[in-house]
């Protein structure tokens, strides 16, 4: 019995581990698809995003706000959510980058190196991919707010990381 279990969790090891990086070639579909939307559907997008950001707040905050002031508000903030989606789209890469990452070994300066020069090199690619799409054009901004998402994407993993293998699942280190 003990020779199966070994079999069943070192198949199951050779087959999700390589499966962790799914995660992160998905986000990367998506921030490329995001991209690949002309300038026009890409800000009607994030203007229909902020305005549905507004009417939350108006409900949540009971402030009984026209659907004037509703549009006024979501014109004032349209261009910090699509800022904010920006942080967001990176931030998420940089967690489903770094996390299988993690979990192949890669610790410390080398994990942020690594998963750092990767997500901000996608990040410059995907700026220059947005300069040959209709009404777009690359921007030094966006690739400085991508990196900003994607270091706090990958501190949070480390932290999150460090925090797991000290308790969760130190009794699993342990040798028996």
């Amino acid at each position: 019995m003990k020779y199966i279990w070994l079999f069943i969790k070192t198949l199951l090891r050779m087959v999700l581990k390589p499966l962790s990086f799914v995660p992160a070639v998905l986000v990367m579909a998506m921030i490329f698809h995001f991209s690949s939307q002309g300038g026009g559907d890409s800000s009607a997008l994030s203007y229909k995003v902020s305005k549905g950001l507004v009417y939350v707040a108006d409900k949540v905050l009971d402030k009984e706000l026209t659907a004037e002031q509703i549009e006024a508000y979501a014109h004032k903030y349209h261009y910090h959510v699509r800022k904010l989606a920006h942080f967001t789209e990176y931030f998420i890469l940089a967690v489903t980058v770094a996390f299988p990452l993690y979990v192949y070994g890669m610790r410390g300066i080398w994990l942020v190196i690594f998963a750092g020069v990767f997500c901000v090199g996608f990040a410059c690619l995907d700026e220059y991919h947005q300069s040959f799409v209709a009404g777009r054009s690359p921007s030094k901004k966006d690739v400085f707010i991508d990196s900003c998402g994607v270091l706090l994407g990958i501190l949070v993993t480390r932290i999150v990381g460090f925090i797991g293998r000290k308790t969760i699942f130190a009794p699993l280190a342990k040798k028996r």
